[in-house]
């Protein structure tokens, strides 16, 4: 199967739904609540992280358009130079910094003679069938992240009981979200999950707190 966003994408949009969602659902009173006050509650975080969903899948879109944007512009900036050491720089500059520090000026002088053999770039930059598709993977996966917080509340009556299990929940999908942040990043796993889960912790703790 085809995937539109990197893991990393993937972690940061549930992550980012599930501190929206909690924010709301922390920020619910349980005392004397009814099922009139919960469906208000519901409504509230489904309308909050589908709002939040839109808004991230479009500036997810933005950042591409730029990216698209940038590399245009270096194809034409390196077509247009003067001298080969103007255009060398401009492919230097474009290149990761790991990168750009080992590439020899021979290598610099080979991209260059192969970027002008390449096709006119378009003179707009235009998203990819992908990337529309990955914006829309951006907006459901923050919507998504939405529905295991919440779902207590439609199947517990208790309100009180409810919020608890919502919390136990929020705090396993944390640590869930900060191992597998480690996992890709590098660090240790098992560290970023436990720091999510203090996060989360730290947010039922005041809850509580509060009276909720």
């Amino acid at each position: 199967m085809k995937r539109f966003l990197d893991p990393m994408d993937r972690i940061s949009e549930i992550l980012f739904g599930l501190v929206m969602v909690l924010t709301i659902t922390c920020s619910f009173s349980v005392g004397g609540a009814g099922r009139t006050e919960v469906h208000q509650m519901l409504i509230g975080a489904l309308g909050c992280n589908v709002a939040w969903g839109v808004i991230d899948a479009f500036l997810y879109w933005l950042a591409c358009f730029h990216v698209h944007g940038q590399k245009i512009r270096a194809l034409q900036a390196v077509r247009e130079a003067k001298s080969p050491l103007k255009a060398h720089s401009v492919i230097a500059d474009a290149l990761p910094p790991v990168l750009s520090a080992v590439t020899t000026p021979a290598e610099l002088e080979e991209f260059r003679r192969r970027l002008q053999q390449l096709p006119e770039p378009p003179q707009h930059p235009r998203l990819t069938k992908d990337e529309w598709l990955a914006g829309v993977g951006v907006f459901l996966l923050v919507v998504v992240a939405t529905f295991p917080v919440v779902l207590p509340f439609l199947l517990v009556h208790d309100p009180r009981r409810a919020l608890r299990v919502s919390n136990g929940i929020a705090i396993l999908l944390l640590f869930l979200t900060g191992y597998f942040y480690g996992y890709h990043t590098g660090h240790r796993p098992l560290t970023s999950g436990l720091i999510m889960v203090v996060i989360g912790a730290a947010m039922v703790a005041m809850t509580i707190a509060l009276g909720g």
